[in-house]
Formats: structure tokens, C-alpha cells, sequence
């Protein structure tokens, strides 16, 4: 029986990391979160494509991420950013109620 590659894995990963932010070439924290959640959103609806609970959910993902970098650059207040995010969370949901788009992705 192979031993775990994970630790392998995790060890390359935590250098990777630290080799970045010694060389400050890693971005701030609040950066390298807003970049995750943008991207977790994108790569989820490219993933899944378009259901009702992707419609909602990974969209909110891609604002939330722009939302938190806008803030932090202090280009967007905290109570614009949630109430634009209100606005767009309704409207998804608007969205997400329309009979063209599928429950659930097809089964191949």
C-alpha cells in the first residue's frame, strides 16, 4: 500500500506560499480573498452551468469577492457595497424563478 501523498502535497503548497510572501510577491490578505471568492464564483458556474441555486449563488460569490476588494481600496463604502449587493441578490432571484431555467443540470 502507497503512503498518502498529501503531506507531500500540503508541504509544497505552505513553501509555495512562503517563498511568495518572503519575496512580497503574494498580495495582501484581503486581496488574495477577494481574488479566491471571485474565482471560487466563476469556476462554480463554469463547473455546474446554470441551475436555479447556481444562478444565485455563484454570482453573489463573484460580488462578494469584488465587493470586499472595492472596499478595501476604500473605492466603495460598506453600506453601498451591501446595498448594491441587496439589489443584486433580489434580481438573481428574480432570475432564478424563471421556468427556462433548470432545477438541476441534466444527469449524462
Amino acid at each position: 500500500m502507497k503512503p498518502s501523498a498529501t503531506l507531500a502535497f500540503v508541504l509544497i503548497i505552505l513553501g509555495a506560499l512562503w517563498l511568495l510572501k518572503s519575496t512580497a510577491l503574494l498580495p495582501d490578505t484581503t486581496t488574495l480573498l477577494a481574488i479566491l471568492l471571485a474565482g471560487a464564483g466563476a469556476g462554480l458556474l463554469l463547473i455546474d452551468g446554470i441551475t436555479k441555486s447556481s444562478i444565485v449563488t455563484n454570482p453573489m460569490l463573484i460580488y462578494t469577492g469584488a465587493a470586499i476588494y472595492l472596499f478595501d481600496t476604500s473605492r466603495l463604502r460598506l453600506s453601498h457595497s451591501l446595498a448594491l449587493g441587496m439589489i443584486l441578490l433580489g434580481l438573481l432571484m428574480l432570475i432564478a424563478r424563471s421556468d427556462r431555467i433548470p432545477e438541476r443540470r441534466p444527469r449524462k
